[in-house]
């Protein structure tokens, strides 16, 4: 349920308001923009009355929300939400990021790449410390130490990192290292000790989509992480299973403006796993931009046949580059201001 809030309310009305319906159980979250005020109310809402709540003098209206996610529902903030990764990037209301880098860090030649994508406008790093590998006997990652070149790299070129997490033991070291953005991978998407772990600190949190997970079933995902305290959730499409043989996965498109309609939530695309061959890693790189995309998760190496892992979906340096200088194109169209016809 959400009641909106006079114009009119002072700020002692609404804490007022916000005290009496907590003080009945509920949970509340408050969403001051710039149009209006809106106040969720979450739990059992069946035992309110919404006459009652618009009889109140500082309530405009009430609305039940069907939906089960809540905290991540427009209705409940009906402006975008902008996460702030840190060193001054910010992703969501307008302001569009490309994460970029290998699949996994595999040791010094990390730097070069971070070089290369930063010089073709990449604003945030990208690599696996800790892989999650269908295998056991693949590749699992440097672990510790790979963390620690991903720090020394984001201080060198000043780009936030964004590096997969697994296990909900690790997240305290991941907040000791000074992770900018922990991601949560399609693996993990309802690994639910690890989205509550991660819900109990600040730190952005880029959560994939499930490789056979419903959008609905991806908000609640977010859901759960909004649930523990942190609001700073960025949600990412990048592929799901279907019959299809002929792509790694099938990417979702449709997802990126749906997701959109029922969230406030930052949405990021990831072509890289969606595809799983460079040859049409640019194309959905293209699409997500089109689709309204507020950024995009790009797998980069400088020698793509020799990666430890996933070398089939990586652009060199140079395919990046020039998917850059496309990628800046179509987000000059898509957000060019449009002339009503008179």
């Amino acid at each position: 349920m959400i009641a909106v809030v006079k114009e009119t309310a002072t700020q002692d009305q609404l804490d007022h308001f916000v005290k009496w319906i907590e003080g009945r159980g509920f949970k509340t979250n408050v969403s001051q923009g710039d149009n209006e005020t809106i106040v969720g109310i979450i739990g059992d809402t069946t035992q309110i009355d919404p006459f009652l709540l618009e009889s109140m003098d500082i309530i405009e209206r009430v609305q039940r929300v069907s939906e089960p996610f809540k905290k991540a529902n427009r209705k409940f903030h009906p402006e975008d939400t902008v996460v702030d990764c840190g060193r001054s990037v910010k992703i969501g209301g307008g302001n569009f990021q490309v994460i970029a880098g290998p699949c996994s860090v595999e040791g010094k030649n990390l730097f070069d790449i971070a070089r290369a994508v930063k010089a073709s406008g990449a604003t945030m790093l990208r690599g696996g410390a800790y892989k999650p590998r269908t295998s056991p006997y693949s590749y699992q990652g440097m672990g510790e130490k790979g963390l620690d070149l991903l720090v020394e790299a984001s201080a060198e070129l000043d780009m936030p990192i964004v590096t997969e997490v697994m296990d909900p033991r690790d997240v305290q070291l991941f907040l000791d290292k000074g992770i900018d953005v922990m991601q949560i991978g399609a693996r993990n998407a309802q690994n639910f000790p690890l989205l509550r772990e991660v819900g109990k600190t600040q730190v952005p949190v880029l959560l994939k989509r499930g490789l056979s997970e419903t959008i609905d079933e991806l908000l609640m995902g977010a859901e759960y992480i909004m649930s523990e305290g942190n609001p700073n959730v960025i949600l990412c499409e990048r592929g799901i299973r279907t019959f299809e043989t002929r792509t790694r996965n099938t990417f979702d498109v449709n997802a990126i403006p749906v997701l959109h309609h029922l969230s406030h939530l930052p949405v990021v695309g990831d072509p890289s796993h969606a595809t799983g061959y460079t040859r049409y890693v640019r194309s959905a790189a293209y699409a997500a931009t089109a689709a309204g995309a507020d950024g995009l998760e790009i797998e980069v190496h400088d020698n793509p046949s020799e990666a430890w892992s996933d070398g089939a979906q990586a652009l060199t340096p140079a395919q990046f580059d020039d998917a850059m200088r496309r990628i800046r194109l179509i987000r000059e169209a898509v957000t060019a201001p449009v002339e009503e016809a008179e």
